[in-house]
């Protein structure tokens, strides 16, 4: 609810403009778009993420479109059929109650035709990509990845990027709930328990359980090479997997404990733990989920010297905190990266302040909120596809052997590819 008197109590204003199929495929749009933006601007930095992600070859360099212009392609073909949907919506329903859940057909139609976007064979609008997203995505949807030569990295992208995108994912699954219920309405007020008290948050955590399975994959790929190698080898003991598994798996409490007080008996005689003791235990799960992936984030996903030891922290042949080899125009960049990074993790903040904490529970928050994740996301993609491409390049080109292995800072006994 956002208060205004004007509108029907089931039904907020924000949704009366914006219902949430519509805040759905909006975020899905701008993910295209901002997918183009990240390859065009990585490719004037010379910056090959086709190579990176084993992007099959274009057959005809010279006619072909770039992997950007591709992207741009697609993105406005999605982009048309939005615009035309939401001024029909709009010019329909004229923000009357009755009428916006009268009208749900409209954005359950446009989610289809996101749908049959991906699914069709239209050669003008990357034919190639939207086949190698739909393999991708079948693989990396129950946590398997690629080997590298295969195109690890890209599933890794991949699968982190669903792990930002995993309350829209589960509005969708609110979204389709609502409308095949029997007397139910994709565009009345979201009823986040549809389905069951606990659906929502299973879905919410089946992301971070792809990345947890990935990892746990790559941690056992580790440790048969060593025992066929009957040593330890350049990748170590696998470490650094364990503790990138650790990393998603903090997640978990997050989101138990968030259904928790939803679901919290309004009975003091059936609770058996008070309010006050679930809040904070969400708020310290929220704090170690968010400092231990911010911390990744800029040691290991950038490998950024911020939290390394002050001499190498200090070290003369690159600015403080950063790294050697930067691709990047300025040092401001990277800082300004790191600051945003934490801020963006750190949003379930807003709960803590008696004048913000409503925020985080009305509807043009929590859209808000979830774009948000995703800007974050978008930002973290141009760094880390950076940080490969300079690991890349550093161990002797692309085409030396393993280079395209993640490979990451020291962590037990030795050096280990993960994300």
């Amino acid at each position: 609810m956002d208060g205004d008197p004007a509108v029907e109590p089931e039904l907020d204003s924000f949704s009366l403009s914006l219902p949430l199929p519509y805040r759905i495929a909006l975020v899905i749009v701008l993910g295209v778009w901002g997918w183009g933006v990240n390859l065009h601007y990585l490719s004037t930095v010379k910056i090959d993420v086709a190579s990176l992600i084993k992007y099959p070859a274009r057959s005809s360099p010279r006619t072909d479109p770039s992997l950007h212009l591709s992207t741009y392609r697609l993105a406005t073909l999605l982009s048309i059929p939005l615009g035309l949907s939401l001024l029909l919506f709009w010019a329909v329903s004229h923000r009357d109650p009755t009428l916006v859940i009268h009208y749900d057909f409209l954005p359950i139609s446009y989610l289809g035709i996101i749908l049959a976007v991906f699914l069709l064979p239209l050669r003008r609008f990357a034919s190639a990509g939207r086949r190698r997203f739909l393999t991708t995505i079948r693989r990396v949807s129950i946590g398997g990845i690629a080997h590298a030569h295969e195109g690890k990295f890209g599933d890794i992208i991949l699968a982190d990027v669903l792990t930002s995108y995993a309350k829209i994912i589960a509005d969708l699954f609110v979204a389709l709930c609502m409308f095949f219920s029997r007397e139910g309405s994709a565009t009345k007020r979201p009823d986040r328990g549809c389905g069951g008290k606990y659906i929502v948050p299973i879905v919410i955590a089946i992301p971070s359980l792809i990345r947890f399975r990935q990892c746990m994959i790559e941690y056992f790929r580790v440790k048969d090479s060593n025992r066929r190698n009957g040593c330890i080898g350049s990748q170590g003991w696998g470490g650094q997997h364990l503790a990138n598994a650790l990393k998603y798996s903090t997640a978990f409490p997050v989101i138990i404990l968030a259904a928790m007080q939803r679901n919290l008996s309004p009975s003091p005689d059936e609770r058996g733990i008070t309010e006050a003791s679930l809040f904070r235990l969400w708020v310290l799960a929220a704090m170690i989920n968010s400092f231990y992936s911010f911390y990744w984030d800029v040691a290991k996903d950038w490998d950024l010297t911020l939290f390394s030891p002050a001499h190498e922290r200090n070290c003369p042949s690159h600015p403080f905190g950063l790294r050697p080899r930067l691709y990047f125009p300025h040092p401001n960049i990277y800082y300004i990266a790191i600051v945003t990074d934490l801020l963006l993790r750190c949003t379930w903040s807003l709960k803590l302040s008696s004048s913000l904490d409503h925020f985080a529970d009305i509807e043009s928050g929590i859209f808000f909120l979830g774009l948000l994740e995703v800007v974050r996301r978008w930002i973290w993609i141009f760094f880390r596809v950076e940080t490969e491409w300079v690991r890349g390049t550093s161990t002797g080109g692309l085409g030396s052997p393993g280079q395209n292995d993640v490979l990451l800072g020291d962590y037990g006994s030795g050096k280990e590819d993960d994300d």
